[in-house]
């Protein structure tokens, strides 16, 4: 899906598979930090001119219908998607439902009060950083190469390897202090980044109980929610976030359906009677 969507946007995509920082390097880090280290290593190996960049996890399901998102970037600021503002769901309520239902069906010593009602403040606080006005999920980013690449490699060799954070030495917190510290911030729609997470517990929270649900019937759900947004990321590590690797998810079949119907969608209905329809058997 993510191949189909660049063909009809017009897109190159770019799949970076090794580490482009040798692990020896005292600054060599969980290997999620790299992506602070993307736009120099295209600026520097690249022979064509590459402009903007989207930044994509590898557990985001792309709707091929979605719109292109680099119509909604800002050249001279960092594009990004708020976990905690702008939201179509209520975020406390939404987080008490994330540790009641795990709670209840995957593990009992899951705690209903822990890390996860961290406020993003208390966030940045606990990793000993000045709290910033709003936080992101670090799994999709937008910038330009030429605004932004000497900067995001800088916040790279900051930190050193023995760094700590909050998801086991990952980089969510500190480039999301970075990024909003820099104060040059583009804020897309949630549907260019929905988590699976706040989707499941909102929607489908009935998928949580495994003596009663199929694959089939996951599969349905994500593919449901998909149509509803444009990028779908099954961020984290428990159960659920584990959801997009079941196979077959969007097969061919059901995209054609989904184009059929919107076209049929973007039709104006003219509303003529067209006389009494009984039920068909």
């Amino acid at each position: 899906n993510w191949i189909k969507y660049c063909k009809k946007n017009k897109l190159g995509l770019i799949v970076i598979t090794k580490d482009l920082i040798d692990k020896k390097n005292i600054f060599w880090k969980k290997a999620t930090w790299q992506k602070m280290l993307i736009g120099k290593y295209l600026k520097d190996n690249f022979s064509k001119k590459i402009s903007n960049i989207c930044y994509l996890d590898s557990d985001i399901i792309i709707n091929p219908f979605a719109p292109n998102i680099f119509n909604f970037h800002k050249t001279k600021k960092i594009s990004i998607v708020s976990m905690i503002n702008n939201l179509p769901y209520d975020l406390l309520g939404t987080r008490k439902k994330i540790s009641f239902l795990r709670n209840k069906f995957y593990s009992k010593k899951y705690p209903l009060d822990s890390s996860l009602f961290m406020g993003h403040k208390k966030i940045y606080q606990y990793h000993n950083l000045t709290p910033q006005k709003d936080f992101f999920c670090a799994g999709l980013f937008m910038f330009n190469v030429d605004n932004f690449a000497e900067d995001m490699a800088k916040w790279f060799f900051k930190y050193k390897k023995n760094i700590k954070s909050i998801t086991g030495g990952g980089d969510q917190v500190h480039l999301n202090y970075e990024v909003f510290k820099k104060k040059k911030i583009n804020i897309l729609d949630y549907k260019f980044q929905a988590l699976w997470i706040y989707e499941i517990v909102n929607k489908y929270p009935f998928l949580y109980d495994k003596n009663i649900i199929s694959k089939k019937i996951i599969k349905e759900c994500i593919e449901k929610s998909i149509f509803d947004n444009y990028f779908l990321h099954f961020a984290g590590s428990w159960n659920e976030s584990e959801m997009w690797k079941i196979k077959r998810i969007l097969p061919e079949k059901k995209i054609k359906f989904h184009s059929t119907y919107l076209k049929y969608f973007k039709k104006k209905p003219l509303g003529k009677p067209r006389g009494r329809i009984t039920r068909y058997n």
